[in-house]
């Protein structure tokens, strides 16, 4: 048998590890023990939402069906073989085919989509139709390169309706940039602000933390080796229960023009709570007081399991690059879509504008190819070009197929008028949020700016208000943090992602609120506060 302090040693090594790493071991763990008791195995570690939002692939398929049949024409008779389809009356078409299969999954929302484009986008039916023809076939190069034309169009709206930005329209003052996925989006933006000398190795950056564990790893790396400081979110009420905000003294750490760029995702990931109007204007306070050049990139890919959300996309346009994945609303994780939105006029630009004759001239070079202008090329459409090594830029671009997805995701909530999908998702998680903390006997306390898609859960805490100071002494003096997960996962068979790699608190746990049915929730928030019994017995037997 180890000695304790072997079992020390391992948990302080294995916590170096990233959570998404550690989280084989455990699931390892779990899955042994479940096979050894009755304890059901429950993975909460990874937020993968186990729902898809139906009607938007309905239309899918749908489309497809219909697109294949369009291409059929006599100049290609060999079976199996077919032509492109056709421009002029495609979208009379479109509108035939949906009548006489209305009965069909999908044409109503197909439909609506047309008239809504025609009449709200200014959108022609023959170009939607035609957009939607040859991306869904896919036998084109994407054209634009940087997103479909028409696809862009809706999904401005759609961001500008769902990040908070109702009251100024549509989102024509920014341009998109379709990636695969948030995970594309962020390799992107870390490359590209490299390659315009925006960021150099030992340059400062900020993290608003706790944070989505990449955004911690990637500033790490040789080939950045950033100077990382942490906006911590350490914020508490008079009772002592963190709010998850970020104090003015953290904030102000931006203040200091030396801070280049800011990483935030918001809501975050965890805890699961979006930014306050509190924060948010301190932070144009900062902006317009002292780091007017303060470059912000914020990950909103939760912001639509938000009420009221408003993204700093709209609050500080200028400075502001937005990531919006698509992937956990619709429950099209393996979908791999997502968009990086740029205001027109933006501080990026600026930027490189200003750099000196060495890096213009080298930027000149390397972007050479792409115009006899290379300097007037955005910054947005350099994160293009950078995806695909510069050479490459003319086959750059999401795949049409994807796109087409894309944008039948936003026509679907750009026609949700009533919020149907949205309450639906939004009740759904907080459910299951509440089944948990029941699970816990924890006070799950009321916050509007919780969002609930994770948890993160500090067991220091809760020891503290239930068992008191000497208990969390004793408990801190004898066990890393990191035991808590691995004895959840061996005894109860349950995985929780550790809150500590995610620069959150030590002794916090991280809970998907995503994948697992609500019951299954019930049973995490006991097996939880079964695991903090147990050492509190432990403290016990040793005072004996």
């Amino acid at each position: 048998m180890e000695s304790k302090e072997d079992v020390r040693k391992y948990e302080r090594a294995l916590e170096a590890m990233s959570p998404f790493e550690i989280k084989n071991t455990l699931i390892k763990m779990a899955k042994k023990g479940s096979e050894t008791s009755t304890d059901t195995y429950l993975n909460a570690g990874r937020g993968n939402p186990n729902w898809i939002a139906t009607a938007p692939r309905e239309a899918f398929f749908l489309i497809g069906t219909w697109a294949v049949e369009t291409c059929r024409n006599e100049a290609y008779s060999k079976p199996g073989v077919a032509g492109m389809p056709p421009k002029e009356g495609i979208g009379d078409s479109l509108k035939l085919f949906l009548k006489d299969n209305s009965a069909r999954h999908g044409a109503h929302l197909l439909l609506k989509a047309l008239d809504y484009a025609e009449n709200t986008l200014g959108i022609s039916a023959d170009s939607l139709a035609y957009e939607w023809a040859d991306g869904i076939i896919g036998d084109h190069y994407p054209t634009p390169v940087r997103m479909l034309v028409n696809s862009e169009k809706i999904v401005k709206a759609y961001l500008a309706q769902e990040m908070g930005d109702k009251a100024a329209g549509l989102g024509e003052e920014y341009d998109l940039f379709a990636t695969e996925g948030g995970t594309a989006a962020m390799c992107y933006i870390f490359d590209s602000l490299q390659a315009n000398h925006l960021l150099h190795k030992g340059d400062s950056v900020a993290l608003m933390t706790p944070i989505f564990t990449p955004y911690i790893e990637i500033p790490q790396l040789d080939r950045y080796s950033f100077d990382v400081t942490n906006i911590y979110a350490d914020s508490v009420d008079k009772n002592g229960y963190h709010t998850w905000q970020y104090p003015k003294e953290e904030m102000d750490k931006l203040r200091d023009p030396k801070m280049k760029l800011v990483f935030l995702v918001n809501p975050s990931n965890p805890p699961s709570y979006r930014l306050s109007e509190e924060c948010m204007q301190y932070l144009v306070d900062i902006v317009k007081k002292d780091n007017p050049n303060l470059m912000i990139v914020t990950d909103d890919v939760y912001g639509t399991f938000a009420k009221d959300f408003k993204s700093l996309m709209y609050i500080l346009p200028q400075n502001t690059l937005c990531v919006y994945s698509f992937s956990k609303y619709f429950g099209a994780t393996g979908w791999r879509l997502a968009v990086i939105a740029a205001a027109k006029e933006n501080i990026f630009d600026k930027l490189i504008a200003g750099e000196s004759k060495e890096c213009l001239d080298d930027l000149k070079k390397r972007y050479g190819s792409l115009s006899l202008e290379p300097g007037k090329v955005p910054f947005i459409d350099r994160m293009v070009a950078d995806s695909r090594a510069v050479a490459l830029n003319h086959t750059a671009g999401l795949s049409t197929p994807q796109q087409i997805q894309m944008s039948l995701f936003a026509l679907m909530c750009l026609l949700d008028t009533k919020d149907v999908y949205k309450k639906k998702m939004q009740e759904m998680i907080s459910d299951r949020l509440e089944a948990l903390w029941k699970g816990t006997g924890f006070k799950l306390i009321k916050d509007p700016m919780r969002v609930g898609y994770y948890s993160e859960i500090d067991l220091m805490l809760w020891g503290k208000k239930i068992y008191g100071d000497d208990f969390c002494n004793w408990l801190k003096t004898n066990y890393e943090p990191l035991d808590v997960v691995l004895r959840l996962a061996s005894q109860t068979s349950v995985v929780l992602l550790n809150g500590s790699g995610f620069d959150g608190p030590s002794w916090s746990v991280r809970a998907s609120l995503a994948n697992l049915d609500e019951n299954d929730y019930l049973k995490i928030g006991s097996s939880l506060r079964s695991i903090l019994d147990g050492y509190y017995e432990e403290y016990e037997n040793s005072k004996k």
